[in-house]
């Protein structure tokens, strides 16, 4: 089965993948390695949640919110390479999740992405991780993750 079989699947639809909204560009392949730039949680072009984790939103809130950062982190990697199937391997995401002081629970929001992409790239997708607590995110989003993918 591949990837997007297993999106199916799994009921989600794969965003068109995003244009850059600054001096920058949505993705960069050099050699094998493919990096992908902070996805936020858009959906249709705007945010699904905004505010902070630990006061606006629920670690739940903020799992779901992850989910779609890497649903909008496969569609990038799919324009740049082509196909999901081109993956060799998820390498490596950073998710920064902006939090209050005293919220600890970063790497459960992280969880709701790399849950995601483990169960649609089986295998290839399971990666090393960071995540990372940030006083705020742009458009006041909640989780920003960027990735990095080895490609065939």
């Amino acid at each position: 089965m591949t990837a997007e079989q297993r999106l199916a699947d799994m009921g989600y639809d794969l965003p068109p993948a995003a244009s850059a909204a600054g001096n920058y560009l949505p993705f960069v392949r050099t050699g094998s390695l493919l990096m992908i730039s902070g996805q936020l949680p858009l959906r249709d072009g705007r945010l699904i949640a905004t505010g902070l984790l630990g006061r606006e939103l629920t670690t739940n809130q903020g799992q779901d919110a992850a989910r779609q950062c890497a649903l909008n982190l496969l569609a990038q990697a799919r324009a740049g390479a082509g196909d999901l199937e081109n993956i060799v391997r998820l390498v490596k995401i950073t998710a920064f999740v902006a939090s209050t002081p005293d919220f600890t629970e970063q790497h459960l929001v992280a969880n709701g992405a790399s849950d995601l992409l483990a169960d649609v790239l089986g295998e290839r997708g399971r990666h090393a991780r960071a995540a990372v607590g940030t006083a705020v995110l742009p458009l006041n989003a909640p989780v920003e993750i960027e990735a990095m993918f080895e490609l065939g």
